[in-house]
């Protein structure tokens, strides 16, 4: 299987999540710190979107403004066209840690998010045994956090966010603790699981290739403050073999790109 280019398409048509002139400033003892400046930006609906750029750029702040963890100081970010002001219950979320809970088992943790939001029992269990099909987990239903390894808890972390079928997962440096098989690994089980779910995605990453791979677009940020210096077309369809692809001229160009545009110090993989 080889990656090819196609056309993208056009990312003003059927916005699901739209952020204009968002700002975000905090207090501090030493002052106030500007984590985002004027950021703007449009994803529409089913696109898988990377942001890379260097630590202490605002890009865990950014997913946290669109989760409705962290308020905008100015600006605003709209989903569905509606200001997002409190946490979302139609948003996933992702951290760079599983955060299982020791005492539950595979499909307990997962359904957890159903305890929460008060979904029907029977359809959660019905996703929950959909999910763990999926990603793999099939067989593991009963063990216990500590049996898995860091690739198989995060799976389950996924399964958790997915759960509930939200409009817009958000991934915080999820494999950022994982080994580099293990990360590739995951890379390409995201991709199909994004494939088979087209559920819209925004990965925050430190790694270029992992950013290039999964996106259709990568979103390049400048140093704190936080600003996009560029966003990028990923063209190269959505049907990607990891070996091909990271093989493919435009993969090498555009990763390039992004670590020219990062700096040298700050592009990492």
């Amino acid at each position: 299987m080889t990656a090819t280019v196609t056309a993208q398409p056009d990312t003003r048509l059927n916005p699901l999540l739209q952020i204009e002139n968002l700002s975000v400033r905090f207090a501090s003892k030493r002052g106030e710190v500007t984590a985002l400046d004027n950021v703007d930006l449009t994803v529409p609906k089913g696109e898988f979107l990377s942001i890379a750029g260097p630590s202490g750029c605002g890009k865990s702040t950014l997913l946290k403004v669109v989760a409705g963890l962290t308020i905008a100081t100015s600006g605003s970010a709209r989903l569905r066209d509606t200001v997002v002001k409190n946490p979302r219950r139609d948003i996933g979320y992702v951290f760079q840690r599983a955060a299982l809970l020791e005492w539950r088992n595979v499909r307990g943790n997962i359904l957890l998010q159903a305890e929460m939001r008060g979904m029907d029992k029977a359809k959660a269990s019905r996703r929950a045994d959909e999910l763990i099909e999926m990603t793999g987990l099939t067989g593991f239903e009963n063990a216990m956090p500590h049996e898995l390894s860091g690739g198989m808890q995060q799976r389950v972390s996924l399964c958790r966010a997915l759960l509930h079928e939200p409009d817009v997962l958000l991934m915080d440096e999820p494999f950022g603790a994982l080994d580099a098989l293990t990360r590739e690994r995951m890379n390409i089980e995201l991709h199909r699981i994004w494939r088979e779910t087209q559920t819209t995605v925004i990965l925050v990453t430190h790694s270029v290739a992992e950013a290039v791979f999964l996106a259709n677009r990568v979103v390049v940020m400048s140093p704190r403050p936080g600003r996009i210096l560029e966003t990028i077309d990923v063209p190269l369809g959505n049907d990607r073999d990891y070996g091909a692809t990271m093989e493919h001229p435009e993969f090498v160009r555009i990763a390039a790109k992004v670590r020219d545009l990062l700096g040298a110090t700050h592009a990492s993989d």
